[in-house]
């Protein structure tokens, strides 16, 4: 099967759990300050595809929910769960 390529033309993440390791691992290496500027600028742009990509898999997750639940989703509410956890 033929790997899929986000926009700038990198290849697309396997899985979101995938994409949250990766960009994970950008943000760690960016926040340690010792990228040179060209790669530091390389890992912020595969960092906004790959938010992008995990934004895109969580809309589609929502929809599938939505067509599970019959489009009737309802804000979670903490407060209704009593202290033993029901």
């Amino acid at each position: 099967m033929a790997k899929k390529l986000l926009a700038e033309g990198a290849l697309a993440p396997e899985s979101f759990e995938q994409a949250m390791a990766e960009l994970a691992q950008l943000v760690t290496q960016m926040e340690s300050g010792q990228l040179p500027l060209e790669a530091s600028v390389a890992a912020y742009a595969r960092g906004s595809e790959l938010v992008k990509y995990c934004a895109a898999q969580l809309e589609k997750v929502e929809t599938q929910v939505k067509v599970l639940e019959g489009d009737m989703l309802k804000p979670f509410a903490a407060d209704t769960i009593d202290e033993a956890g029901q």
